[in-house]
Parts: structure tokens; C-alpha cells; sequence
């Protein structure tokens, strides 16, 4: 029987589930992105727990089989799943019940161990593993989760009970850059979400803006990119520069956000999370700009669960030495 840990993650728009297999470490994973009728910038939270819970079992029999048909037989040994989105107190979001609520039927009728996770920690831990920086788990480091609900620069250190522990140090201050990125898609007439669109668009723009967003002790606006899109539509740019602007603000933003960290933290190396990061555009002007920087694989970047049911692994060897 070949040893497997599950990893859960409903989160806003996407359900998914993995499995991590230790000894050959990898992954077998299956996603689904909730769907969003055209025009809308998104899913009311009712919606997206009945997309859940209507997407959830099947990708976890398509997981389960995908698994049986590449070993010859499998034993899961923890169940975890993405129970709210930040490492806080006061952090939830109802989409995340319904993922939780299968882990904790799952534990039970196996009777193995059922852990909970935040969504964001997920999305650090995939990236620490796509990027090969698993030894970072236990140092102390820098992290950026840049998606449609956070902005956020992070400070995250080891921790035997929640494997990593989240400090946050500077966010945005307004709009989100994940935000940001589909509601200038959906202006365009993009579907949402609208991350690859808005890339693909902004690829054929042969400018390169040179832009100064407002920050303050670390945090950033995105209001400013917003209004300058309408004006933008307004005045007759094309949508390819209209693009390339919107990721050029971005990348200008977490620039400010970087200086800001390395400031304080100079020898930290920073770890680049979330859907919006696998922009190539703005990784490779991060890169350009600094070093000791990390980015997950755009397949790990965007929401999945392959970070929680890794992390679900770590936590299990943590309890058993």
C-alpha cells in the first residue's frame, strides 16, 4: 500500500483537492474553477458553497481513482483541509465550511487524523514546494500571497503545531491586486476571472510604463490603477497597453512592498504566493529587480490543495517523533 496524505481547498473560486505521496514525493491534484456568468466580478458566498458542494465529491473520486490507477493500492493517512483564509482570529469566509465539513466526515469514518489549515498557508506551503525551497520551512522568511482576496507581505517562522507561522507586515490599503487585475478584464469584456486574459493582452503591448503607486510603511494603493483603466477605455487605448498598465502598477506596488521588507529583514529571502504571481510579466521584473526571490510554479500558484495536503504531511511526521 502506497502511504498518501489528502489536502481539501474550497476556497472562493475553486474547488480542489491532492493527494501528496511521500516517497516519490509528488502529487496527484484535480481543480475546478466555480463557474462566473459573463459581465460579473464574481460569486456571491452562497453561490460558492453550493458550487462546492456540488464539485467536491466528484473531484475527490477523480483524485481517489486517478491515485488507484497509477499505484496498485493507497492508504490516506491524515485528511486536511483550508478552513479560513488567514492565520487570525476573526478570519472566515463560508465557502471554506464546506471543505472543512468533508475533512472532518472523512477523518472520522477512517479514523485518521483530520487537521485544518488557512487558506494562505496553503498557498506559501505550494509554493515552498514547487519552487524547491522546502528547507525554508524551517527558517524564517519573507512572503508575498498576492490574489483577488489579499495583498499581503508576510513574515513567516517555523512552528511545530501550525508548521508555518504568519506574521503580517504591510498589505494593501484598498483594492486587492487580484481585484485590481479582474476588474480591468471585466471592463475589457474578459471572462472572469481574468488573470490570463489581461496577461495575454498585455504580452503584445510593446510599452513599458514606469509608474508610482502611493505606499505607506509598506502598504500600497490600488485605487489609483482602477481609475486609471477608466481613463484609459475613456481616452481609446487599446487593450493590449490598457493591460500591460495594469500589470506594470502591480508590479511597481509589490516593488515598493519588496524595498519595504528587505528593509527590515535584509537577508530573508522572499517566497512569491498566490494566482496573481505567476504573472510572467511581473515575476520577471521581480527577478530583474532582486535576489533570493522564489516563485511557485504557475500550476502551484493559483488556488489548489496541494500546499494543505503537504502541509498535512509535515504536521503528521511533527506529532509522531
Amino acid at each position: 500500500m502506497t502511504e498518501c496524505f489528502l489536502g481539501i481547498d474550497t476556497s472562493n473560486y475553486t474547488t480542489s483537492c491532492a493527494l501528496y505521496f511521500p516517497d516519490s514525493n509528488s502529487f496527484i491534484k484535480n481543480e475546478k474553477l466555480l463557474a462566473v456568468e459573463h459581465g460579473n466580478r464574481g460569486l456571491r458566498q452562497s453561490d460558492a458553497v453550493f458550487l462546492h458542494t456540488k464539485n467536491l465529491p466528484e473531484l475527490l473520486e477523480k483524485t481517489i481513482c486517478d491515485a488507484r490507477e497509477k499505484f496498485d493500492g493507497i492508504k490516506i493517512i491524515s485528511v486536511s483541509s483550508s478552513s479560513c483564509p488567514r492565520n487570525e482570529p476573526d478570519s472566515y469566509m463560508p465557502c471554506f465550511l464546506v471543505g472543512d465539513g468533508v475533512k472532518k466526515e472523512i477523518s472520522s469514518v477512517l479514523n485518521i487524523p483530520g487537521y485544518s489549515f488557512s487558506h494562505q498557508q496553503g498557498h506559501i506551503a505550494s509554493a515552498l514546494f514547487s519552487s524547491g525551497k522546502t528547507e525554508l520551512f524551517d527558517k524564517k522568511f519573507l512572503s508575498f500571497h498576492v490574489s483577488g482576496g489579499t495583498t499581503d507581505l508576510l513574515l513567516v517562522s517555523p512552528d511545530a503545531d501550525n508548521i508555518l507561522n504568519i506574521e503580517l507586515i504591510a498589505a494593501s490599503l484598498d483594492l486587492k491586486a487580484g481585484q485590481a487585475v479582474d476588474r480591468t478584464g471585466v471592463m475589457l469584456g474578459m471572462d472572469f476571472p481574468s488573470g490570463k486574459f489581461v496577461e495575454e493582452y498585455a504580452l503584445k503591448s510593446d510599452i513599458k510604463y514606469k509608474i508610482n503607486p502611493f505606499e505607506k510603511d509598506g502598504s500600497v494603493s490600488f485605487s489609483g490603477l482602477e481609475n486609471k483603466v477608466r481613463q484609459m477605455m475613456k481616452n481609446g487605448d487599446s487593450k493590449e497597453h490598457i493591460c500591460r498598465y495594469c500589470l506594470d502598477y502591480i508590479f511597481f506596488a509589490i516593488k515598493k512592498m519588496c524595498v519595504f521588507g528587505r528593509k527590515i529583514y535584509p537577508d530573508y529571502s522572499i517566497v512569491f504566493a498566490g494566482g496573481v504571481m505567476s504573472n510572467k510579466i511581473i515575476r520577471k521584473n521581480i527577478e530583474s529587480e532582486f535576489n533570493n526571490v522564489y516563485f511557485a510554479e504557475p500550476s502551484f500558484s493559483k488556488d489548489n490543495a496541494a500546499g494543505i495536503s503537504y502541509l498535512g504531511y509535515l504536521k503528521f511526521k511533527n506529532q509522531i517523533k
